[in-house]
């Protein structure tokens, strides 16, 4: 049985908009994750005389999986700065670089790398939603 972790702290984001952002994170990497599955990439058939065989709405496609990374982009920007501290805080610990006891020396870093491109950052990590899922298992939020 695991023992949850003694909270001598609050945390400034809510655990709930945590488990927004893993869903989001969840959709895209589901979206990624089917974009690659055929192995066509969606490339673009010509016949001999090069008109586009191509009619699926591709565009529309593109348009959903964008908004839901730029809305993704977009959420993470609005955090003030001991959120966003704490949601990459989250990621580290879900990922292992600490330990669910150095809570405050992970927030503390992030805190101190913090700048403008936090969801660049958080977006580029390929298991953004597990990390952030076992982050918050982790601490007991």
């Amino acid at each position: 049985m695991q023992r949850r972790l003694e909270k001598d702290w609050e945390l400034s984001i809510g655990p709930d908009t945590v488990r927004l952002f893993i869903l989001k994170a969840k959709a895209l990497s589901a979206a990624v994750n089917e974009d690659y599955a055929d192995g066509a990439e969606h490339e673009i058939e010509f016949d001999g005389d090069t008109h586009d065989n191509h009619h699926h709405d591709g565009l529309a496609e593109e348009s959903s999986e964008n908004l839901t990374e730029e809305e993704l982009r977009e959420l993470i920007n609005d955090l003030n700065v001991d959120e966003a501290a704490e949601l990459v805080a989250l990621a580290w610990v879900g990922r292992g670089d600490y330990d669910a006891s150095e809570w405050v020396d992970a927030v503390t870093a992030a805190r101190e790398r913090a700048n403008k491109r936090t969801a660049k950052y958080l977006l580029g990590m390929p298991l953004l939603a597990d990390w952030l899922e076992e982050g918050l298992e982790a601490i007991g939020a």
